[in-house]
């Protein structure tokens, strides 16, 4: 697969420097999940679209030398960066290139898996949540962190620039091969598979200008607002007009972004 068509913010180095922002923004959130999935050393888990393996890196800490994580993601440019850092961290990680619809799992042979954010940019999850199901040993459990809402981005004030951009990005996102608010789906998609769900909660960032959480909503319009004049969805001068008035939002001390609101659901096989 083109790297071009394997995600669509991109998997280029800006992206991998976004992703890595993000990751430090949410890991305390994906590091609740696994302790309340009750990963522990010695399992073999799975990180089901690893991209270049911030949390597949952590995973494998857990697992320890006992265990192991098997990442899986489309993109070549994040599996080569997930064996690099399996390489200089000697963790035991299997990282494997593959689209979910071809990738081959042995029945009960995992007691973990994870995804963030995996989900949303495909056509069927209920068919990968129904494989990996298979794969999971009786008692195995599966984290999920998904969007529940997109469309809670929003931020104080609301200038006409910026909402446009952030609007532009929705549109694009539903045109999307995929679901973008999928989290309100997955408890229904998992009863009816025959999951237990286990626990669910929200997970809601509300930034002010100081906070790390901030860098989230930041980089992505940076990486993304740009890629959308690609798309069609804005012009140059659209753009120019969203940053201007990103720029004089950050000038405020009392600015807020509301972030898009996700949901936790944790199930079990």
């Amino acid at each position: 697969m083109s790297e071009n068509n394997a995600y669509i913010l991109g998997t280029d180095p800006d992206e991998l420097f976004r992703l890595g922002v993000q990751h430090q923004v949410w890991a305390t959130e994906a590091q609740k999940g696994w302790e309340n999935a009750g990963f522990t050393a010695g399992d073999t888990l799975l990180d089901l679209g690893c991209g270049p393996g911030f949390c597949t890196k952590e995973m494998a800490l857990i697992a320890g030398k006992t265990g192991k994580v098997i990442g899986v993601d489309k993109s070549k440019n994040y599996i080569d960066f997930v064996n690099h850092l399996s390489n200089t961290y000697s963790l035991h990680i299997d990282a494997i290139e593959a689209d979910f619809n071809d990738l081959d799992l042995s029945p009960n042979s995992i007691d973990g898996a994870y995804c963030r954010w995996a989900l949303a940019w495909i056509s069927n999850p209920k068919e990968i949540l129904e494989k990996v199901y298979k794969a999971l040993k009786p008692g195995g459990r599966f984290v999920i962190h998904e969007y529940f809402d997109w469309m809670t981005h929003q931020t104080v004030p609301s200038l006409p620039g910026l909402t446009k951009c952030i609007e532009a990005c929705f549109a694009s996102f539903e045109n999307f091969d995929g679901r973008i608010n999928v989290g309100r789906e997955l408890a229904e998609f998992a009863t009816d598979i025959g999951y237990d769900i286990v626990k669910t909660r929200p997970m809601a960032k509300m930034a002010q200008v100081d906070d790390l959480s901030w860098q989230w909503p930041k980089t992505f319009y940076q990486t993304y607002f740009p890629k959308l004049v690609e798309m069609g969805y804005l012009t140059d001068k659209d753009v120019e007009d969203g940053v201007k008035d990103l720029k004089t939002i950050e000038g405020r001390k009392d600015a807020l972004v509301c972030c898009p609101l996700m949901i936790e659901i944790i199930i079990e096989k």
